[in-house]
């Protein structure tokens, strides 16, 4: 009787862990990223009561004779396999699909987890909401925009600081330039200053204005005042003014234009003033790099403000195309920058010239304004490179920042290829495609793309790389041990974390805006509830008929 009691005793106590484990994988079935246990039975060491023996000549052999002593729990398992992933809609939350572990920080040593429910707190760090530990990343991403400090593995998300701006270096030029179209009226050279010159605060001014009275000068003394044209001709040749107009405070807008019609000559071009602006037309129809500046010098205190340049309203030649984009300067301004591509007269090549930019322009250069000799191969078409000495850079100096000029590189393709510009027979189709400057601007929103990479979206429109999630694995993930809160800890058997990112070194994939959900079924633990119960109830009757069996032997003596 004794072994039937015992044997019982036993079952009950596995089949109560059992039924222990049954309800608490159905208590978490809506825990996130909950893992749910399994028990497995194995009988306890057997009593033998007789022992085998070996066959003989004369009688056969005899098996052991061995008595079980109930039931034993062989082991309490997790199953790690992978839960449904449900999309949330918050796009902090993240779930991995495949292997791996997000990897927070206790502030005293790592802990993991498949629960990606995580939010910013209140000094940008990314966090587990409920315990407040800080989610950690791997490699440098975002150091360098100084997103992440170096040498701190807790992820920053930038709300807290700005982008600062960062002025256009470089515009991409992609389309066609025609090889053989051509404007229906070859078209004249016209330069007109940026500056449209007024008097009486607002009124334009005219030829008979004094340049004393203009709303464009500040009044004053003149000594030795001056105003020198510079420039160059239709065909590029350097303009000289061995005379500069000398100015005090009867010069004319007049004067002025009379001083640039000697310096030009009557054969390149001629100076009028139109609507207050000083307007240069060449005589010549077709290509030209005619262009002029004003320089005013005073040894006096009257001031006289010089356009910053002039711009092109029309530029000459017989096939030309217009381009235009929207550049940043270095506090973030915007300004559209207006050029045009004309062909030169030398076969397969073209000329670039900025014709204008808006907002305050404090000067553009010559040197910086016309990118020459930008050819193309007489063949396919493609891009041939700068033919001559020029460089495919453009110079801007701006208003607010008149000691530093902005220099703008065009890209316009690789050349013997056709990813830029190409000369083609039809019509003209170059465009400004891109340009990398952009304004300031703060985080709005942040995702995470497979990798683990974090996404900021800022208010500029631009997209930065701002951490990289790290990503643990371990060799054994059955024997990690479970600290609570949906966190795990290392063991002895499981193997040291291994350090990585989502995709690499396999590592599973990450889902942003959503969620791993409990891999507890509720059917399948419903059926080990009624397994445990039924196994409970035959183990107590085992125990009742023993029991009872005990209580008749007794009676037998009374």
């Amino acid at each position: 009787m004794s072994f039937a009691l015992s044997a019982g005793v036993t079952g009950l106590q596995a089949h109560q862990k059992m039924l222990d484990i049954a309800g608490n994988n159905l208590a978490n079935v809506n825990t996130t990223a909950f893992k749910s246990s399994r028990i497995t039975f194995s009988e306890l060491l057997s009593e033998t009561i007789k022992k085998a023996s070996q066959p003989t000549t004369s009688v056969g052999g005899t098996n052991p004779q061995q008595m079980g002593s109930g039931v034993g729990i062989a082991a309490i398992s997790p199953n790690m396999a992978q839960g449904n992933i449900v999309n949330t809609g918050n796009p902090l939350d993240m779930a991995i699909e495949g292997e791996g572990y997000f990897v927070l920080s206790d502030g005293s040593q790592n802990v993991f987890t498949r629960s990606g429910v995580f939010a910013v707190d209140a000094a940008s760090n990314l966090v587990d909401p409920t315990t407040g530990y800080l989610v950690q990343r791997i490699g440098s991403t975002g150091v360098s925009d100084g997103f992440q400090t170096a040498g701190d593995s807790n992820i920053h998300v930038p709300y807290d600081v700005a982008m600062a701006a960062k002025a256009t270096s470089e515009i991409t030029i992609v389309g066609n330039l025609s090889a053989d179209a051509h404007l229906p009226v070859t078209q004249t050279n016209v330069l007109k200053s940026n500056v449209p010159y007024t008097t009486n605060n607002g009124t334009t001014a005219t030829e008979t204005t004094l340049l004393n009275n203009l709303d464009q000068t500040t009044a004053g003394t003149y000594v030795g005042a001056t105003i020198t044209v510079t420039g160059y001709e239709h065909d590029g040749t350097p303009l000289n003014d061995a005379a500069p107009l000398a100015v005090d405070a009867a010069t004319t807008m007049q004067d002025l234009l009379d001083h640039i019609n000697t310096v030009l000559g009557a054969t390149n071009a001629v100076a009028t003033l139109t609507h207050g602006q000083i307007t240069v037309t060449d005589v010549d129809s077709g290509f030209s790099k005619s262009d002029i500046k004003l320089s005013f010098t005073n040894g006096g205190t009257a001031d006289w403000a010089e356009p910053a340049y002039f711009e092109i309203s029309t530029v000459g030649g017989e096939e030309v195309k217009s381009v235009n984009i929207t550049v940043h300067d270095t506090q973030g301004g915007k300004h559209v920058l207006t050029g045009a591509f004309v062909r030169s007269d030398t076969p397969n090549t073209w000329d670039m010239v900025l014709t204008s930019i808006t907002g305050v322009v404090h000067d553009i250069t010559f040197d910086n304004r016309r990118i020459e000799d930008i050819s193309f191969d007489a063949g396919d078409g493609s891009f041939a490179g700068l033919t001559g000495t020029d460089t495919a850079e453009l110079g801007i100096t701006f208003g607010h920042d008149t000691a530093n000029p902005q220099t703008i590189t065009l890209n316009m393709g690789t050349s013997g290829q056709l990813n830029g510009l190409t000369q083609f027979a039809g019509n003209s189709t170059a465009v400004a495609r891109e340009q990398d400057g952009y304004e300031a601007g703060n985080l709005a929103t942040v995702s995470v793309d497979s990798g683990g990479t974090l996404i900021g979206v800022f208010s500029n429109g631009i997209k930065k790389s701002i951490a990289t999630l790290q990503i643990a694995l371990f060799q054994n993930t059955s024997a990690l041990e479970s600290i609570g809160g949906g966190y795990f800890n290392f063991s002895a058997n499981s193997g040291g974390a291994v350090a990585t990112q989502a995709l690499s070194g396999g590592a599973g994939s990450i889902h942003g805006g959503a969620l791993e959900k409990s891999n507890a079924d509720v059917a399948t633990e419903f059926i080990n509830m009624i397994q445990a119960q039924n196994g409970f109830q035959a183990n107590a009757r085992t125990i009742r008929v023993a029991n009872d069996i005990l209580q008749e032997l007794t009676n037998l003596i009374r």
